[in-house]
Order: C-alpha cells, then structure tokens, then sequence
C-alpha cells in the first residue's frame, strides 16, 4: 500500500504567510536558519507588506536574492496576485533560478507558463522583458489585456534603473533614412546652439553632442511624427517606440555622428501596466543613501521610498582593505600596481618571480576595451558581457590567474576565492548622448557624485559575498583615490564601507610615502587574515547601524510629478510644480538646469515667457541651452595677480593637501590623447587653467562659437586653445588650423586691444603640407603634456607638503616661477612651435 500524503495534514491548515515560517517548513533549505539579517529584513518587509513601495537595503553578500524570493512566495501564499522577481540581465536571472532550486521554491521563466499564471509559481525573469515596447505583459494602448500582478520583485533596483531609462529612449542610428531627414530638419537650430559642434558631427566625430532646442523640437513634433510612424514596426524602434511615442513632444532630443536620442524628463512607467498598477512593489537596493531615482524613473511613492526596510545592524558585510595606491606614494604609476596585482595572481608574494604562496584569483574591473588593453601583458583571461557567465564559473571552480571584466561593476558574484584581489580601474563613464550633457552641466552636483559613487561602491562589491567572506580591494588612478579621501564623495557611500574606508585609511597612513613592498605587507594582512587586522576590521564594523531614511531629493519628487503633469496636459502647472523646487534650491547649476526644464513645459503655453525664463537660466548654468535670440558672449578679465588668484582658486577647493593632489592628478588624468574623450579633456583643460591662477573659460560650450578654451594669462594676453586629443592624423590638418585661426579672431574681435596666443594641443606638431600655420602658434605635443604634468604634480606636492601652504600666495608665486607655470612661461616651457614639411 502506498499512503497518500497530499491528504495527510492538510486540513483546514491555512497557507504560512511569514517568510521566516516559509522558510522553516522547507523541505529542502540549504540551511538550518536563516541569516539574523536576512530574518530581520523579512520581518521587517511583513510588517509593511500592504505597502504599495518598499525598499529593503542590505549590505552586498547580505542574502537579498533569499529574502526576495520569500517576500514573492508569501505573497503567492496570500493569495494577493501573481509574483514576479526581476533581474537585471539573463546571467543573473539564471543565479536567482538556481537560488529558488536550491530553496525548493518553484519558479519559472516563461510568462505563458501556467504554474506563473496560476498563481503557482514565481516569474524569474529580466527588467527588460517586463519594460519593452512589445512587452508580454502588455503596453498601454496596444489593444491587449495587461497581466495582473500581485508582486514585482525588482533585484539590484539600481541596476536595474539603467534598463529602464534605456527601454525608454528612443535611438535613431545615423545609418537611418529618418536621422537624416530630421538632422536636416533642424540643422538651423543646431548650428544656432553650437557650431563647432554641429560640424563635429558631421565630420563623423563621435564625442560631439548637440541638443535639438526644445521650442524647435515641440513646434516641429508633428512632422517629426510623420517621419519616424511609418517606421514604428522595424527593429530599431518596435521596443522603445510605442513607449514614448504619446509624449514625443515632451521629449529632449539629442543628435551625436552616431544617431539621435529622444528620451522624455522622466520614464513613463505608467505604459508599462502590469508593473505601474501592481498591488506590492519591493526593490532590492545596495546600500546607498541616495534612492531619489526610484521615484524619477519608476514612480515610486517618495515617502514610501523614504524610509527602507534594513538589518538592525550593518555589521554583515564581509572584511575588505581598501587601499588606492596613488594616494600611498605619488611614485606609484599604474604600471607597477599592474606587476603587483600579476605578481600576487601567481603567488609571487616577494615580488622576486618566485612563487613562494598560494597563487589568487585576480579580478579587475574596466570601463572600456581601451583600460583592458593596459592590462593585456598581464591577464589570463580578459571578459565581455557576453562571456561573462562562463568567466565567473571558471573563477568559481578553482585558480585561474588575473581575469579582466570589461564594463561590468554590478551584478557579478565572486565569492570566496573566486576573488582574493579586486582592482577597479576606472568607472563607467555616461555613454549617451543626454547623459553627456547631463555630466557637463552638474559635474560637480550631488546627482552626479552620487552616481559615480554607486557605480564605486557597486563595483567594490563584487568580492565580497556575505560576512564571513574576505577581499583586498586597489583601487586604481586619481578619481577612485578623490571618492575615498573626499567628503563629499564620502558622505555618499554606505554606513559600512564609510567604515572599511576610515580603517584602510588608518592603514594608509602607516605606509604613507612608501613603495611596493610597503603594500604587499598591507595586502597580506588582509589576505593571511592576520589576526591584528581581523579583529580590528570586525570591531570597525561592530557599532554600524544602517541609516533609518534614505534621501529623497526635493527636486528628484519635483521632477516626477511636474512630467506627470505635463504628460496629461498640463503644461503650466508642470512649471509652476518645478518652480516651487526651484525656490529652495543653494546650487545654483542645479537651479539652471531646472529652469531650462521649466522653460520647456512652459513654452507649451508661453512661448516669450519661456525664451525669458532661459535666459535667466544661462546665467545660474552656462551650459544649459540657449535662448533663440542667443547671448552674448561675456567678457573676461585676468586675475590682477596669478599667485592670488590661484591661492583663492586652491583654500576654496580643498581642504587638506592629500586632496590637493589628488584632486590635480584627477584633473590631468582628464586630458588623454583618446578620441572617447575629447569633452572630458576639455573639462580638465579648464581646470588646469584655474587651479594656476588663470580664468579660464570654454567658450565653444557656452556660446556655440569661439575656442575649446581661453585662458586670460594677462591683461592683454590670452591663450585661445584648440584640443585635439581624440586626433589620430600623422600632422595637423589644414581645417584644424582654420579653426584655430577662426578662434584668434574670435577672442581679438570679443576682447579689442588683446593679443592673442594660438595653441593647439595636438598629437603631432607637423603641419599637413596643404595647411599654413596660425602666426605665433605653438604646440602641446604628447612629450609637451606629459612635461607639462609633471611639473604640475610637482607644484601641488610641493604646495601640499607644507602647512596651507596652497593658501599662501607667495608659496604659490614661488612654485609657479619655479616649475615655469607663470603666464610668461607656460608656453615657452611646456609647448613648441609647428614644423613645416620642409622641417622649418
């Protein structure tokens, strides 16, 4: 006889709705008990589970994949709806999956699947499966009925954020019939906003980027939708169209040599049914004190969003030594932290090429196919996105060497020792075309520093996998060195890595000024899990609690709610709802850029009222559009004395002299002979001119005419400067001396009675044989740079090593003269004149 055990027990019995209980009723748990973490954070989520929004925090390895699992299988138990966990990419949902399996929950991964519609089993699938113009789930106004859900689970929330603003962007490839026929539209306008730049991108240079101005663009967006409907059904537009199209006239539009971007001010999430109406939506975030983007892109209740659901303590990270070797020794290059990190991959612990160790697993994390090729000499394995689930599986199983992941900071489980070692080499840097402008006009902005800190803290994650876990972290290159020493960048990161961050420094210091070795014995007391530094690591961590709110920023919930305004018609009371944010903002870029949006919804109604408002915008934020009548191009004045100037520029800069330099080796890491980042060099350029005393300014950006640069070196003497870092011709072109000349003509016409200095930064100083050089011009070659940096870092180390001494003008004088930096040097020094090719 066979007993029945589907009849046995059952009873009236009624479904377990707590996940701790779910949980304990397993029949197949990979553990006795769950984490206290992870019981903490499900308690807390039950406690609020008839909230429409909630956030749950924990720190990374914190066990968020179990607690969002169960939070989907008590909702299923409830009987509330249908459950859906959502991943940010398909290697991911496949790790969830094999979670779930390991729980013994039941999941599918097809929406048709009848155990999902039948309320049976959980949905693992993709954001961007759920968030695409030809969703399964159904689009508003397609005709079809759109699934109901109960629960959408969204994992790595912030990561998932990038799907979401991608799904609703609307690219146009300049391969397209219809890019050329709109560029063609507006090219007017877009020679009006910048001339340079537009003839950029049509000379195919791929960094340039111009916005179609948005009184052009809402006059014209009829015709703009008679060009792109008939192509509504084609693969460049059927997963992002039928998302924007009902608010193209709401949209920015954005032409780059690549294709134009149309995106609308915020997401309208509301085309997405299935996830705007469900009844529970939970995110599962990293630890960041900033989650205003959840309510700009995903709608989400702010004061909901406000106050997450965390651990009582913060303490379930796992042990991490953060070192950024440029801030150790100003020696340090990053080729020698390439040789350490090989020399460790392969157990040469001395550094003698003997191996005298157990060799580690090596993992670096780039932004680009360029950062990888640094590291070529020395990787064994080198991954994209495509490869990367084989990639980490290796690393699982056993010792591969040093691995280069390429572009991939979240999402990524190395526990173990999967990764010993993790480098992060750079971060991601914006790639579309709005996010360019975006970076260019709140660089230094907390919804920019936030970002990059994200990314940061997103990547440092990556080697440790839950408390009991261990990973050395370097951190390669002036910028990550700035986010860990900089207040403002510090603030931003997590409660437990603000910690870690504090102890490594504490280490720092012990080794301040010293070479390798010095960090190889720092690395190993992390590695060897030396018991002085475990338990000061553990104790670091001990007392952290998590933050009891998140920030919500004013104008993030100002920004939601004044686009949804405006997407059901409400042009005015969209403006009106951004001026009330306006009020209150202290930065005043901030301001100006929330006044060129105002300025948008409010040329919907009055269009002389909104020309007006832009031109008051201009002045809070040169780099916001310019008003259709234009502006006029504002005078500049130099400094009466460099040294002052540049001591004032310095004291209200930085605070402490490790910041200082760190701070300049930012800066001229900016100014790079690479052809992805022209804007970037500029933006350094200008800030190399300022940190020396000089005013600098970047009149092409401001004005859409003039140079890359103008540096007043003098009353009557200025150095108009064209940058041709992404240049890769054998000599100097005849157009790109043009253009310089056009410039001096520029600047001496703008500024009467000035003498003018023509330099072009360029790869190469000989002149193409069809070209005449600028009279008086002179050449910032690579060798040129790279002198010129030096003697630059030499005169923020010598001005930092003292006490204050970057506030004291005659320190400053004197190091200025000393290093040739003065206004009657510089060029002398550190730049040369053209070579004909005859040779003269």
């Amino acid at each position: 006889m066979v007993l029945d055990w589907s009849k046995i027990g059952a009873g009236d019995q009624e479904p377990l709705l707590r996940p701790r209980e779910i949980y304990a009723a397993l029949p197949s748990k990979p553990w006795a008990y769950l984490r206290q973490e992870q019981g903490e954070v499900l308690e807390g989520w039950f406690r609020r589970k008839d909230d429409r929004d909630v956030v749950i925090k924990q720190n990374t390895g914190g066990g968020k994949t179990v607690a969002g699992l169960l939070i989907a299988q008590s909702t299923l138990n409830e009987g509330v709806g249908k459950a859906v966990y959502l991943a940010p990419d398909t290697y991911l949902a496949k790790q969830v999956r094999r979670e779930a399996g390991r729980l013994g929950l039941a999941t599918v991964d097809d929406p048709a699947d009848i155990a999902f519609r039948s309320q049976q089993a959980i949905l693992v699938t993709t954001f961007q499966k759920l968030i695409n113009g030809k969703s399964v789930f159904g689009v508003a106004g397609d005709g079809r009925e759109a699934i109901d859900l109960g629960i959408v689970v969204v994992d790595d929330a912030h990561a998932a954020l990038a799907t979401t603003e991608g799904q609703f962007r609307q690219t146009i490839p300049a391969s397209h019939s219809t890019y050329t026929a709109i560029t063609a539209l507006f090219a007017a306008d877009l020679q009006h906003q910048s001339a340079k730049g537009w003839s950029d991108i049509q000379a195919d240079d791929y960094t340039a980027a111009v916005r179609i101005p948005f009184w052009s663009w809402a006059n014209r967006h009829s015709e703009v939708m008679a060009l792109l409907h008939p192509h509504r059904l084609e693969d460049d537009f059927k997963f992002e169209w039928p998302l924007i199209a009902d608010k193209l006239q709401l949209c920015a539009a954005t032409v780059t040599s690549k294709g134009l971007e149309i995106r609308p001010p915020c997401p309208p999430i509301g085309m997405i049914p299935a996830f705007a109406r469900a009844r529970r939506r939970v995110y599962l975030t990293a630890t960041l004190a900033d989650d205003s983007i959840l309510v700009t892109d995903l709608d989400a209740d702010p004061r909901l969003v406000a106050h997450p659901v965390t651990p009582g303590s913060a303490s379930d990270l796992g042990d991490r030594m953060i070192l950024a070797p440029v801030a150790l020794n100003r020696t340090l290059d990053d080729e020698a932290v390439r040789l350490l990190a090989w020399q460790f991959a392969r157990g040469d612990r001395n550094g003698d090429n003997t191996p005298d160790a157990q060799p580690i697993n090596v993992v670096v994390l780039v932004p680009s196919q360029r950062a990888a090729a640094a590291w070529a000499p020395y990787a064994d394995r080198t991954h994209y996105v495509g490869g990367l689930e084989a990639g980490v599986a290796e690393l699982k199983a056993g010792h591969v060497g040093l691995v280069v992941l390429v572009n991939k900071y979240d999402g990524v489980d190395l526990p173990g020792d999967a990764c010993r070692l993790l480098i992060l080499d750079g971060v991601p840097r914006p790639m579309d075309a709005m996010e360019r402008r975006e970076a260019l006009a709140l660089a230094n902005s907390p919804t920019r520093l936030g970002r990059e800190v994200q990314r940061i803290e997103q990547g440092m994650g990556r080697g440790v996998r839950d408390s009991d876990d261990h990973c050395a972290v370097l951190l390669l290159g002036a910028n990550l060195g700035v986010a860990t020493h900089d207040p403002l960048h510090l603030g931003l990161f997590s409660p437990a890595t603000r910690a870690q961050l504090a102890l490594s420094r504490d280490v720092a210091q012990l080794i301040q000024g010293q070479g390798l070795d010095a960090v190889r014995v720092a690395l190993e007391a992390c590695l060897n899990r030396q018991p002085q530094w475990l338990e000061r690591s553990r104790r670091a961590l001990a007392e952290i609690r998590y933050a009891d709110t998140s920030v919500v920023r004013p104008e993030s919930i100002a920004a939601r709610e004044a686009f949804d305004l405006a997407a059901t018609g409400q042009p005015r009371a969209a403006a009106d709802r951004l001026q009330q944010a306006i009020n209150s903002m202290e930065d005043p870029a901030l301001r100006g850029w929330f006044m060129e949006q105002k300025a948008a919804y409010l040329h919907l109604v009055d269009p002389v009222a909104a020309q007006q408002l832009l031109t008051s915008a201009v002045n809070e934020n040169e780099f916001v559009l310019k008003p259709a009548a234009g502006i006029a191009p504002a005078k500049i004045k130099a400094a009466a004395v460099q040294a002052r100037a540049a001591s004032e520029f310095l004291a209200s800069t930085y605070q402490n002299g490790m910041t200082l330099v760190l701070g300049v080796r930012a800066l001229l890491e900016e100014i790079v002979w690479d052809e992805e980042r022209t804007d970037d060099a500029e933006a350094g350029w200008q800030r190399l001119g300022q940190h020396l005393g000089f005013t600098s300014t970047r009149p092409e950006k401001l004005y859409g005419t003039g140079p890359d640069n103008l540096w007043a070196l003098s009353a009557d003497r200025h150095a108009v400067t064209e940058l041709k870092t992404g240049c890769t011709t054998d000599s100097i072109a005849k157009k790109d001396l043009d253009q310089l000349g056009g410039s001096v003509r520029w600047d001496v016409e703008q500024h009467p009675g000035v003498t003018a200095l023509p330099v072009m930064v360029h790869p190469r100083r000989d002149l193409d044989e069809r070209a005449i050089a600028v009279q008086g011009m002179r050449v910032v070659t690579p060798e040129k740079l790279q002198a010129l940096k030096q003697a630059v870092v030499a005169y923020a180390v010598a001005l930092a090593d003292g006490q204050g001494r970057w506030s004291d003008e005659q320190a400053i004088a004197t190091q200025l003269a000393h290093h040739k930096l003065t206004a009657g040097t510089l060029f002398q020094t550190y730049a040369e004149p053209p070579r004909t090719a005859s040779g003269a």
